[in-house]
């Protein structure tokens, strides 16, 4: 099968609607060279936030687990180990904290209010 074949394969399940636009953008990323894959992997690592409501010290591992799905508890037991293995721990976990930025809190901020 050419290449222009099995794009025009991809679009027709697209529009049947057995893809998802975000299957389809993958899909066709994939057959044209990994561009459109590539592109959406360093989207997603851009929505790594450090959190503001599961924070012990900077909010990383609440960020790490939000953003993996893992439990935050696992995140902090994971830099603790390597913390106590040579140090890495730290290290990483102050990058992280300097490179990664604030989550956005929720709730609006207080309307001052001044007369």
């Amino acid at each position: 099968m050419t290449l222009a074949e099995e794009l025009a394969k991809l679009e027709e399940m697209h529009q049947r609607g057995g893809l998802t636009d975000t299957e389809f953008a993958q899909a066709k990323g994939r057959l044209l060279g990994g561009v459109a894959a590539s592109g959406s992997k360093l989207t997603a690592l851009n929505g790594l936030r450090r959190s503001t409501t599961d924070s012990w010290i900077g909010g990383v591992c609440g960020g790490l687990s939000s953003f993996t799905g893992m439990d935050s508890w696992l995140w902090r037991l994971l830099f603790a180990l390597t913390l106590l293995a040579g140090g890495i721990g730290f290290v990483v976990y102050v990058l992280l904290w300097i490179l990664v930025p604030l989550d956005h809190d929720p709730r609006p901020a207080p309307q001052s209010t001044s007369h």
